[in-house]
């Protein structure tokens, strides 16, 4: 079952995935602040104890010493963190449709490596439509849709041991986060340490408490399936505008160009984060807070305060973003319409070959806290011998505008 957690979690809870891995290390003041908050953040008991890492032996502000692979998933779910329904108003607002869309789906995944030592850390996206055999007997489909098969399957069971509303929603919940760990770990051949999930709802809220994010589009935008309407050039988003950029489907080539403004965004929030010296302004930390609550999941076992204060310990300070290889973006499947087709082995080579690198570099322009942005996945020529049609998303190219 989800549980609340106490204060000293918090600070995952506050800045999700890439924000509060890599950037909460930055201030001591922070630890201050986050230590008296109390906020009835939510986690789940989703990694086993094999996979959990204990770091206790390693002082704060020395580099980790044991790495360790983190899974960020953004879920298309129409309830809050504690079970319960959306209001409509709120869906309509994010052009999120009515309670019974969106199926429970994780519209983004990525899975960030931190390295022991203090060499810069990977963020590795896998597109949400990548076909893959699920974990739990489920057979080969779309990637995004192990967290609702694996918590579909629990609901009659769930059902029988007497659970129901909003106490039945968050157990099953819990289910589908382990199925999507399970088949990312398959997938990728990485073991995961440390899950952490945020609805709809809290990507509008987060995006706001940071005054918003400055993203480029190469071209103007008007979708109305999302609600983007973007002008092309420079521009700050916040709310459901921000949501609207990230969702996007209709109009672009290809869920890579999704992809594409997923780390683009991450990578701007990191730098707003930073420059706005929200972890030193206690009324900025607590609307950062406040903006998670019922919004954000993080694995029970992660004591993400003293993870984040050995993060401070980290040489480089950066992050590079990738993508995983693919062979075709419109595989025709049985049941699931046309998919990602994608080849485990070439995958999970792809992923050494990113984590091994001595010394991984991030591209774009340093910001406050030696953080740097990258706006956009690139493709590189495949090398002798890889087949033609291949598809080699490269680590993220120069800070840039996206499509």
């Amino acid at each position: 079952m989800l549980l609340s957690s106490r204060g000293r979690r918090i600070g995952g809870r506050v800045a999700l995935g890439v924000v509060s891995t890599l950037v909460l290390g930055a201030t001591g003041y922070l630890w201050t602040q986050l230590s008296t908050l109390d906020a009835g953040i939510v986690t789940a008991d989703v990694i086993p104890p094999a996979a959990q890492v204990d770091n206790d032996d390693t002082p704060p502000g020395e580099p980790l010493k044991v790495a360790q692979n983190i899974l960020l998933v953004g879920i298309d779910a129409r309830t809050d963190t504690y079970g319960n329904p959306l209001p409509q108003n709120v869906l309509d607002a994010l052009h999120a449709g009515g309670g019974d869309d969106g199926g429970d789906t994780t519209d983004t995944m990525i899975v960030v490596h931190i390295p022991a030592g203090g060499a810069a850390a990977t963020a590795i996206s896998i597109p949400r439509d990548s076909y893959v055999d699920i974990a739990g007997g489920f057979g080969k489909h779309k990637i995004n849709s192990a967290y609702s098969r694996g918590k579909n399957a629990s609901l009659p069971g769930l059902r029988a041991q007497g659970l129901s509303g909003a106490q039945l929603e968050v157990a099953a919940n819990e289910q589908g986060a382990r199925t999507a760990i399970q088949t990312v770990e398959k997938f990728t051949g990485l073991t995961i340490n440390h899950y952490a999930a945020i609805n709809l709802a809290g990507f509008d809220a987060l995006s706001q408490a940071v005054g918003g994010v400055e993203v480029c589009l190469k071209a103007p935008v008007h979708d109305s399936y999302s609600g983007a309407d973007f002008p092309a050039g420079r521009q700050t988003l916040s709310g459901a505008q921000a949501l609207a950029f990230v969702r996007q489907r209709h109009g672009l080539t290809s869920d890579l160009d999704r992809i594409a403004r997923q780390q683009a965004f991450l990578s701007g929030m990191a730098k707003e984060v930073l420059s706005a010296g929200t972890f030193t302004d206690p009324s900025k930390l607590g609307s950062l807070v406040s903006a998670v609550q019922g919004s954000v999941v993080l694995d029970k076992g992660w004591d993400i305060l003293s993870f984040a204060q050995q993060l401070r310990g980290m040489t480089s300070g950066a992050i590079s973003f990738a993508t995983i290889p693919v062979l075709s973006l419109s595989l025709p499947t049985p049941s699931d319409g046309d998919a990602v087709k994608v080849d485990p082995a070439q995958v999970q080579q792809f992923v050494r070959t990113a984590i091994s690198t001595p010394a991984v570099q991030a591209s774009g322009d340093d910001t406050t806290g030696g953080v740097k942005p990258v706006a956009a996945t690139g493709t590189k020529t495949p090398s002798p011998g890889t087949p033609s049609e291949t598809k080699q998303p490269a680590t993220s190219t120069a800070a840039g505008c996206v499509n």
